[in-house]
């Protein structure tokens, strides 16, 4: 009963502040919203965690490096949170974004055999599925669904209307309609920078960490090439998207190594941009 309490709580907040940004418009909501959760994110999410994270990340970073890290972080979060209110305006417009390596997307297309896009949780993340869609590729895009179930539905919403009509729910059952999709030629999108239980332990950063390997099974059993997407905001709110070079399964001789390598690509994105992952997962739990 507590927890359906915090949870109906928690998403009449949320509500709160949606109509509220939207209210204000993008702009000063995002310097408002990005400025609150500097303030206010530390006290719902473990600093220590935070801090273990970026320890892991770089032994030699001093404690205002961490700090610096810490408050962009919060900053990018408060962002793109309250962009979810502004998903209309990114799926009508191309002024927000600077896309490079669409080639590898041309490839996509004059072949029409579906690929698995991975990326990780940085600067607004949710853009990379819009992207891909609003280039008229057939996309499913794996997610996870909030643990509050008063919000989650209106996510849900949000993201088959504006992001990517084709959902599917993170587990077992959403293996299955992963490959479903891929046998109807969709192409995949899944993050892959959380710990997930039922994957493999793979180096991340020097350190083993709980690693999906679904991209590499999808990619071996279906013999589908592999695009890393990094995305990145720069200080005009001006997101940088990148199609990197497609990776082929035939070039590794296990899953393991796949996912190892998607690992180190995944370490050379964040060293790019520190700023705008999102560290408060326990990702070396």
């Amino acid at each position: 009963m507590l927890k359906k309490i915090n949870y109906f709580l928690q998403a009449c907040v949320v509500g709160f502040f949606f109509i509220f940004g939207r209210i204000l418009g993008l702009n000063l909501s995002r310097k408002i919203f990005s400025r609150l959760f500097s303030l206010i994110g530390p006290l719902f999410k473990s600093k220590k965690i935070i801090t273990r994270n970026l320890s892991n990340f770089s032994k030699n970073i001093s404690t205002s490096e961490k700090e610096k890290i810490i408050k962009n972080m919060w900053n990018n979060y408060g962002m793109t949170f309250i962009e979810y209110m502004f998903l209309n305006y990114f799926r009508k417009s191309n002024e927000h974004v600077e896309i490079s390596g669409e080639k590898n997307l041309i490839d996509e297309e004059k072949n029409s055999k579906p690929v698995i896009f991975i990326s990780g949780h940085f600067a607004n993340f949710e853009l990379m599925s819009m992207e891909i869609t609003k280039k008229k590729i057939d996309l499913a895009t794996i997610y996870r669904p909030l643990n509050n179930f008063y919000l989650n539905p209106l996510m849900e919403y949000l993201r088959k209307k504006y992001i990517c009509k084709n959902q599917i729910k993170k587990g077992i059952n959403g293996v299955r309609e992963t490959i479903q999709h891929i046998k109807k030629g969709h192409s995949i999108a899944l993050m892959v920078d959380q710990r997930v239980s039922e994957g493999e332990l793979i180096t991340f950063f020097g350190k083993k960490a709980l690693t999906t390997t679904l991209p590499a099974q999808l990619a071996l059993k279906f013999n589908l090439k592999i695009i890393p997407v990094f995305i990145e905001r720069n200080q005009n709110n001006i997101f940088k998207i990148e199609f990197q070079n497609q990776i082929n399964p035939k070039d590794f001789s296990s899953k393991k190594e796949i996912t190892r390598n998607l690992n180190e690509i995944l370490e050379k994105m964040i060293i790019r941009n520190p700023n705008q992952w999102i560290w408060t997962h326990n990702r070396w739990k």
